[in-house]
């Protein structure tokens, strides 16, 4: 199996995954605060919508501009589409209507026949969550990546905005979509 077919990950409803998605030519998009906002809000619409469950984003996600982590389970499809599809896609479309207004939207042109430009990559990568060990060990990753020496972009990881890590310590959902992962799985 080549590398591309090991990082493809299938992803099935009602098991929780961590995820991640990168854009397109690893280009730091998800810097501005308005690209980042874009992410929470739709995820926020799915959570309400009863879609998908968010136990945690990623800071790194929304700090290192180029790609992001979530730890959620797809609960049903949305329509046709399965819930990274639309996420990908809505916010892709979105993103790219942002990137066309700054004159910015040839940065992610690509020749292919059914698209013009890419916001994704098209390899997303699903970590199926099994035990307390994994869900620990992805929550560190998440939350302690914004701190590390090449991003360096808090003093803590409580001091991320973009960040599910002050709900997980303290539970406080400054988003108002967060679920507490230990209680869904292991009733902590």
């Amino acid at each position: 199996m080549d590398l591309l077919q090991q990082r493809k990950s299938h992803t099935s409803i009602g098991e929780i995954y961590f995820w991640t998605a990168t854009i397109h030519k690893w280009i730091h998009l998800l810097d501005s605060d308005l690209n980042k906002q874009l992410i929470v809000d739709y995820l926020k619409k799915l959570s309400d919508e009863g879609l998908i469950t968010v136990y945690a984003f990623a800071p790194k996600a929304f700090g290192v501009p180029n790609h992001i982590h979530l730890i959620w389970q797809q609960n049903k499809l949305n329509g046709k589409e399965t819930l990274k599809g639309s996420l990908l896609k809505y916010t892709g479309h979105e993103l790219l209507k942002l990137l066309k207004a700054e004159g910015k939207s040839n940065l992610y042109e690509v020749n292919a026949a059914n698209k013009k430009h890419e916001i994704w990559k098209p390899d997303s990568l699903g970590v199926e969550i099994y035990s307390v060990k994994v869900v620990r060990q992805k929550l560190d990753y998440i939350h302690n990546n914004p701190l590390n020496g090449k991003w360096q972009l808090a003093k803590d990881y409580f001091s991320y905005h973009y960040s599910s890590a002050r709900f997980c310590e303290t539970g406080m959902d400054d988003f108002g979509f967060l679920k507490n992962i230990f209680t869904v799985l292991f009733g902590d």
